[in-house]
């Protein structure tokens, strides 16, 4: 666990706490989704995706089979973000709209990149869409490079899926 409180280093003052997710946080990562979700996403993909992905509710089941592996980043005691991983792929990394640029994805990167190390990994690898810019600039700043682009079928809005990977340090 990683906790950070009254730096001076230009991080954000608030309490910022980054640990594996307990399912009493489950209602608040699915609060995360809904709003990466509405933000991010909505505005991309067909209305018919959409109504899709709400009907069948994909966020809340991801989380309810998924949720214990997560890592989630705890701003004054809210949920704020989550990072999931498998092997070493990083399947979901969101920072709802309001916790957005203090640092919450690069500590829940950063923490991912350390547990997929420590499990073995030689690098690691994650996927976006070409219309997100914000996390590309991200990601490409975090040292990630693009590998290659590819038809987003998740979606069928003919979107188009980036995949990012850093070699991890030899420790």
């Amino acid at each position: 666990m990683a906790a950070w409180k009254n730096r001076d280093d230009g991080m954000d003052k608030r309490n910022i706490l980054v640990r594996l997710a307990k399912a009493a946080d489950f209602a608040e990562v699915k609060q995360v989704l809904a709003d990466t979700f509405e933000s991010t996403w909505r505005p991309e993909i067909t209305a018919a995706s959409a109504e899709r992905y709400l009907t069948s509710d994909v966020g809340g089941r991801y989380v309810d089979k998924n949720g214990l592996a997560f890592w989630v980043a705890e701003v004054d005691g809210r949920i704020a973000g989550m990072v999931h991983w498998s092997g070493d792929f990083i399947e979901a990394l969101h920072v709802a709209g309001a916790y957005q640029r203090i640092g919450l994805g690069k500590l829940l990167l950063v923490r991912a990149e350390q547990e997929i190390g420590k499990a073995g990994f030689a690098k690691v690898r994650l996927e976006t869409d070409t219309f997100n810019q914000q996390s590309q600039s991200f990601y490409r700043a975090m040292g990630y490079v693009e590998m290659r682009r590819y038809p987003d079928e998740e979606w069928d809005s003919g979107l188009t899926t980036v995949l990012f990977e850093k070699p991890l340090a030899k420790g």
